[in-house]
C-alpha cells in the first residue's frame, strides 16, 4: 500500500529556564491510506509531542523541530512554511484534540466553528457551509442539527462537544486524522458510542487515523497497528494481534499486564515500579533500563537498534539479541495467558 505519512529520525526539543528537554529522540513510523495507527505510552512518553510535530504546532521560540522528517504526501512538513501549513492543517491533516471544551470557542456558535474551516479551505459561500455543518452534526450523531448548529459549546454535553470536534476535524475530508485521547474525559458508555462513530466514520470516509492514547481497550477497538512509546522512542511496533499476543519489549509487557482483568483472583493491580526518564537528562542506552526487572549491563550503556521480529513487528530491546539469555513474557502481560 502506499504511504500517506512517513516519520524518519524525528528529534524534538523544548528550551526551558532549566536547559533543553529532548521530548521526541529518532521516532520513525508511516502510516498507510485508510489505516489506523495507535501510538501508546504512559503520561510524559512524547505521543502529543510527535502528533504536535506533524502539525507543526509546537509552541514558538520554545519547541523546535531539531532533526529528522515528516513526509507528507512525499512533501517534508518539517521544511514547509507556516502559510504552507495553514493549507494543509484542517484540509488535508486535521486533529481532535484532547479536552473539546478548551478546543472550542465559547464565544462562538458551533455552526460558525464548523463553517470557518469550510470557508477557508473550501471557498463554499456562507450558505454551502451552514448546509454541510448540519449535515456532518447528522453524520456524528447529534439530533436536530437544525436547530444545535445556531448553538454555543455550554450548552453541549461533554460527549456532545467531543462529537461537535470530530465533525470539525472532519469537515474537509482530511486524508489525515489524528486523535488525541479522543475519549480521556468521557465515561465509558460514551467512548463506546466515539469510537464506534470513529470507526463508522473511517469505514465511510477512507480517512487515515491516528490514535493517541495510553488506553489499551482503546487501541483493541480501533487499532490495525500499534506504536509502543517511552522515553521519547519508540520501543516496539506491531499489528494489534502481535503486540496483545506476542508482545516482545519488557515495556509493552508491563502495559499490558497493568491492564485490569476480569478473571483476575487477586485484587491488586500491577503497576510498572520506577518513574520515567528525565528527559532533559536521557539516559545513555535504553531510556527503560531502570525500571526494567530484566536490565542487562549493556542496557544501560547502549541503546538497542529496533529488531525485525516478523515483516510488520519490530522491538528495540537488547533480550532479542542472539546473545541475551532466554526471557518470556510474564503469563499476565499475554492477552489469553494465565491470570
Amino acid at each position: 500500500m502506499e504511504k500517506l505519512l512517513e516519520l524518519d529520525n524525528l528529534h524534538v526539543s523544548f528550551q526551558t529556564y532549566g536547559g533543553e528537554v529532548k521530548a521526541v529522540r529518532g521516532v520513525n513510523f508511516s502510516l498507510e491510506k485508510g489505516e489506523s495507527l495507535a501510538i501508546v505510552g504512559e503520561s510524559g512518553s512524547g505521543k502529543s509531542v510527535t502528533s504536535k510535530a506533524i502539525m507543526r504546532l509546537l509552541p514558538n521560540k520554545i519547541g523546535s523541530i531539531k532533526e529528522g522528517s515528516i513526509r507528507f504526501e512525499g512533501k517534508d512538513l518539517a521544511k514547509a512554511s507556516e502559510r504552507e501549513m495553514e493549507k494543509i492543517r484542517g484540509a488535508e491533516i486535521s486533529m481532535i484534540f484532547q479536552d473539546p471544551m478548551t478546543s472550542l470557542n465559547p464565544t462562538m456558535t458551533i455552526g460558525k466553528q464548523i463553517m470557518e474551516g469550510l470557508r477557508k479551505h473550501q471557498n463554499m459561500s456562507k450558505s454551502e457551509a451552514k448546509e454541510r455543518a448540519v449535515n456532518l452534526l447528522k453524520l456524528v450523531g447529534i439530533p436536530n442539527p437544525e436547530i444545535r448548529v445556531t448553538e454555543y459549546p455550554h450548552q453541549f454535553s461533554g460527549g456532545m462537544r467531543q462529537r461537535v470536534v470530530i465533525a470539525i476535524a472532519l469537515a474537509c475530508n482530511p486524508k489525515v486524522l489524528i486523535a488525541d485521547e479522543p475519549t480521556t474525559a468521557l465515561d465509558v458508555t460514551i467512548q463506546a458510542q466515539i469510537l464506534d462513530l470513529m470507526r463508522d466514520l473511517q469505514d465511510k470516509t477512507g480517512t487515515a487515523i491516528i490514535l493517541i492514547t495510553h488506553d489499551l481497550g482503546v487501541v483493541a477497538n480501533l487499532a490495525q497497528r500499534v506504536a509502543v512509546m517511552y522515553g521519547g522512542i519508540i520501543v516496539e511496533t506491531g499489528t494489534v494481534d502481535e503486540i496483545f499476543y506476542k508482545p516482545k519489549h519488557p515495556y509493552t509487557w508491563g502495559l499490558l499486564a497493568s491492564m485490569p482483568k476480569l478473571n483476575a483472583e487477586s485484587k491488586e493491580l500491577i503497576a510498572i515500579p520506577g518513574t520515567p526518564p528525565d528527559l532533559m537528562n536521557p539516559p545513555k542506552g535504553c531510556p527503560f533500563a531502570a525500571r526494567c526487572p530484566y536490565a542487562m549491563e549493556v542496557c544501560l550503556e547502549h541503546m538497542p537498534e529496533a529488531k525485525d521480529v516478523s515483516s510488520s513487528h519490530k522491538a528495540a530491546c537488547w533480550l532479542l539479541d542472539e546473545r541475551a539469555p532466554k526471557v518470556e513474557p510474564p503469563e499476565a502481560a499475554v492477552v489469553g495467558g494465565a491470570q
